[in-house]
């Protein structure tokens, strides 16, 4: 049986954070420089929140933090500038954030997985290439991006197009991603803007239907 309680799983216990996984955004923005005080930060496939703790903290009270998971997101504890709600990425457009594209979208999401890592690498590759089709609605030109994929036989690929996007992506494997693991973080810097997809977004919310805010203390 692997060993859960790991130092990564005890240090984010000891510093309030839901997850290990808030390490590896830590580390990732040390090396990129990907989320900027006062941005504004989409966060997909957010539960349970630790990389929205992250972005909180990183953005500071004059930046904002939209976190989103097909899962609920438990907002009690989460910073004054954080909102979450439970929605679909495919169902939300820019409409759905007050109109305003992000400084940065990042992006733990993943499959639950199944022990089939070619299988899971597929599942997994489907899903950062349908949130690379959300990028042009989301993001702002020149704006930054994170996210992780299982390595396989599609990854090329999708480096490939993340890079047609972006000015510079590179691959980042964490510290703290356990060593068994395939993971591997795609970071893309200067937004170039192009079309991922010519479709309008399908359905368009109001900014404050379905969000949660925390109340200020």
């Amino acid at each position: 049986m692997k060993e859960i309680q790991d130092r990564w799983f005890r240090m984010a216990k000891e510093q309030g954070y839901r997850a290990r996984s808030a390490f590896k955004l830590i580390e990732i923005d040390d090396r990129r420089r990907v989320l900027k005080r006062g941005a504004r930060v989409l966060d997909v496939g957010a539960a349970p929140g630790s990389w929205t703790q992250v972005a909180a903290q990183r953005v500071g009270p004059t930046g904002m933090v939209c976190a989103f998971d097909l899962k609920a997101i438990d907002p009690a504890g989460l910073a004054a500038n954080v909102r979450v709600m439970q929605a679909d990425l495919n169902t939300l457009g820019v409409d759905s954030f007050d109109g305003i594209p992000f400084d940065a979208v990042i992006s733990d999401m993943g499959p639950d997985t199944s022990g089939d890592a070619s299988g899971d690498s597929i599942r997994s590759i489907a899903l950062c290439n349908a949130l690379l089709d959300r990028i042009p609605h989301w993001l702002r030109r020149g704006g930054h991006f994170v996210m992780k994929v299982y390595e396989g036989g599609g990854y090329p690929a999708l480096l490939k197009r993340a890079d047609a996007l972006f000015d510079e992506v590179k691959g980042v494997k964490p510290e703290s991603s356990r060593a068994e693991s395939v993971e591997i973080f795609v970071v893309g810097k200067g937004y170039q803007g192009a079309l991922a997809v010519t479709e309008a977004p399908r359905t368009a919310s109001t900014p404050q239907r379905g969000w949660s805010t925390r109340s200020p203390s």
